[in-house]
């Protein structure tokens, strides 16, 4: 429903209005007339006549093209096809230039964010030394962050704890091993939220 530049080539090629006849015509061309004053801001490219209708219409718009061969223009300027010494030097050194800057940039480790929920055996389990035996846990590529007790029904709780680890050093499942590996503590491990970073 919006004019565009097609509109506008069209509308300045019939220079007049259409017979009332052609009310449809007539109302189209009222319609882009009230954007007079816009039309250099309407969306779209604004080409020749004949590139917008019909392949066998013949274009009269007036926009004379040259036949000259466009083959010969050269829109980039590089009219020697061979590069001077001093061109390739320059290309060298600021290739060269770019390989060491990007050698350089330190590697992007992938880093996950864990919340663990540790359940214990019974509302007689310590939850302190539960806790203390999951910090613990020590690896490369594992913080421990906050922790907070959970109730889950009465009067047993478990533990929520948070680590960030690195995707490439530890896996939840290494975690799940070495945190149930306390049985005198640990019923059982599952993961509550799992975020890469």
């Amino acid at each position: 429903y919006v004019p565009s530049q097609a509109d506008i080539a069209v509308f300045e090629a019939i220079g007049a209005p259409p017979p009332a006849e052609l009310y449809h015509a007539l109302r189209w061309y009222n319609h882009i007339k009230s954007y007079e004053k816009q039309k250099a801001s309407l969306p779209g490219v604004k080409k020749a006549l004949g590139k917008y209708g019909p392949a066998d219409v013949e274009d009269t718009t007036g926009a004379a093209t040259d036949s000259k061969d466009d083959d010969d223009i050269d829109l980039f300027g590089s009219d020697d096809e061979e590069e001077s010494e001093e061109a390739k030097k320059l290309r060298e050194e600021r290739l060269a230039q770019y390989e060491s800057k990007k050698s350089k940039k330190p590697a992007v480790v992938a880093k996950s964010s864990i919340l663990l929920d540790v359940k214990p055996w019974d509302d007689e389990t310590d939850m302190a030394k539960l806790e203390e035996c999951v910090r613990s846990i020590q690896a490369d590529g594992l913080v421990w962050g906050s922790s907070k007790l959970v109730p889950v029904g009465y009067g047993i709780k478990k533990l929520q704890i948070q680590c960030v680890v690195e995707d490439d050093k530890v896996g939840t499942d290494m975690l799940e091993e070495r945190i149930t590996a306390f049985e005198d503590y640990v019923q059982s491990m599952d993961v509550a939220a799992f975020n890469k970073i």
